[in-house]
């Protein structure tokens, strides 16, 4: 028995020598008000901006509010399951998003979880939400085209890669087919594209996935989106996730164009969640910090020099106007963001002119240093003679028989490049298809052509020259020029084909 008891002695002993207590301090806080997805919290006097809090049963907070006495949180999970004088814990952990390319072709919210029925999401990488944009010294100048695949968008309102490019436009204007036909003309080539659908329908959403899919985009595609019926924190974070994990490709030197669809409701949930916040009311009730809300979102966009990888974002924000009014606090705020806009118009869209782009208020503020020679050599002209078209319109509607002949020439020609620069969705060109197209309207081939036989003409002639006239095509796209060579041999194709057609 002594010896049992000696055996229990020098157990505990070593027990007690062998002892290492691991303090880990937790910040705890009380929950005195909860109500409209917001809680306010008492305690958790060590929390930072944007920490993650725990609220226990699976549920997850977003520290925003940080005052003296109390700490304002928005809720993420279910709002319901949090009562009044439940306990919170601080998780010492910054929001962050899953990133890596396992994400690519799926379908995920904003914090990763995926919402496609196709397994979970295998990445092992994360990146805070939240992240300082580049600064001016590891930027380089825009100079390398993205190739919407949309005639009107090349040629007059060109797009580089790291460049912001605002779409902007009244609802059911086209805004988001253009997004989509961008990401769609990205296949087989080095864009991988993140396409952010802020408080969507998610019939809408699906919509997209499934045009996306029908025409083989998926395969560098992400989809992040924060549905309508989604919380209003939920859909706050949701472009910023969407930018963290286009910033992952960034950082390993790829390029990234990402879509955010659109701005307008990102705002109303950042107004609706400051104002349940308590936070001061400004102009059309939204918080003072709504230009900042947007700003640090775009200049996340850039393209770093090489010896910061040499990657780039290319951003297209989406702004939903309130008939036309371009001159409202939301519009004006991003478009003194961006670096250009194309304006869609509901006259020109319910006229028939699809993309409903209007040349005037349009323009690219990178210009011509995003386009290739080709291109530019093809285009000089075309956005001077559609402007000037739509001020001759508006006199011609009042009668065409007392104009002079070089006014009705400029009609002529201006209505011409406005049939021909009508595209159908889901079928953006390649780069030696809108050359050919272009080319044949600046160069006055088609000045006898009737409108009605336009598109069948722009059709028909893309066939032509696939398969009678291949390498004129290959040249283009190799040179990205025109050389004396190639803008004989077009001249004369077209020409041929055009004799052939009229017959």
């Amino acid at each position: 028995m002594a010896t049992r008891g000696q055996d229990i002695v020098s157990l505990i002993k070593r027990q007690i020598e062998e002892f290492e207590g691991d303090l880990t301090l937790v910040d705890v806080g009380t929950v005195v008000q909860v109500g409209d997805g917001v809680a306010s919290i008492q305690g958790l006097q060590g929390v930072g901006y944007n920490e993650l809090l725990d609220f226990g049963s699976d549920v997850l907070g977003l520290a925003l509010n940080l005052e003296s006495d109390l700490v304002g949180a928005a809720i993420l999970g279910d709002p319901n399951v949090v009562k009044e004088g439940d306990q919170v814990r601080s998780t010492g952990r910054i929001i962050e998003v899953p990133v890596g390319e396992a994400l690519i072709g799926r379908v995920v919210n904003p914090v990763g979880n995926p919402l496609d029925g196709k397994g979970p999401v295998n990445t092992t990488s994360t990146r805070p939400v939240e992240k300082v944009a580049p600064n001016v010294v590891s930027r380089q100048s825009v100079d390398t085209p993205v190739q919407t695949g949309i005639k009107a968008v090349d040629a007059m309102i060109p797009i580089g890669r790291g460049q912001r490019e605002l779409i902007i436009g009244d609802r059911s204007t086209g805004k988001t087919t253009i997004a989509l036909d961008t990401i769609i003309n990205q296949k087989g080539g080095d864009l991988i594209c993140v396409y952010v659908g802020i408080g969507q329908k998610q019939g809408k959403v699906a919509q997209a996935v499934n045009i996306l899919e029908e025409n083989g985009a998926m395969e560098h595609t992400i989809v992040v989106t924060a549905g309508a019926a989604d919380s209003a924190p939920i859909q706050y974070i949701a472009p910023y996730a969407g930018c963290a994990i286009a910033e992952e490709f960034m950082a390993q030197g790829k390029d990234v164009l990402i879509v955010y669809d659109d701005l307008t409701k990102h705002a109303w949930a950042y107004r609706q969640m400051s104002l349940l916040l308590r936070r001061p009311a400004g102009r059309e009730a939204y918080p003072g910090d709504i230009f900042y809300l947007h700003s640090r979102l775009l200049e996340r966009s850039a393209r770093l020099d090489e010896a910061h990888g040499g990657g780039s974002i290319t951003a297209l924000p989406i702004i939903e106007t309130q008939a036309g009014d371009v001159s409202a606090y939301i519009p004006t705020n991003v478009i003194s963001i961006t670096d250009g806009q194309i304006y869609l118009e509901t006259e020109l869209f319910n006229a028939g002119i699809r993309p409903a782009v209007n040349v005037g208020l349009s323009v690219s503020r990178v210009g011509g240093a995003a386009q290739t020679r080709a291109i530019r050599r093809v285009a000089g002209r075309l956005r001077l003679d559609l402007a000037q078209y739509r001020e001759l319109a508006t006199f011609a509607q009042f009668g065409t028989a007392d104009l002079d002949a070089a006014t009705r020439a400029q009609l002529a020609r201006g209505q011409l490049a406005t049939e021909m620069l009508k595209q159908p969705h889901s079928k953006p060109l390649s780069l030696e298809q809108e050359v050919i197209i272009l080319f044949a309207v600046n160069e006055g081939l088609l000045e006898d052509l009737p409108l009605e036989r336009c598109a069948d003409f722009q059709d028909q002639l893309l066939r032509h020259m696939s398969s009678t006239h291949p390498q004129i095509g290959q040249d283009i796209a190799t040179v990205k020029d025109i050389t004396p060579e190639i803008e004989s041999a077009l001249t004369q194709a077209i020409n041929d084909f055009k004799a052939g057609f009229s017959a």
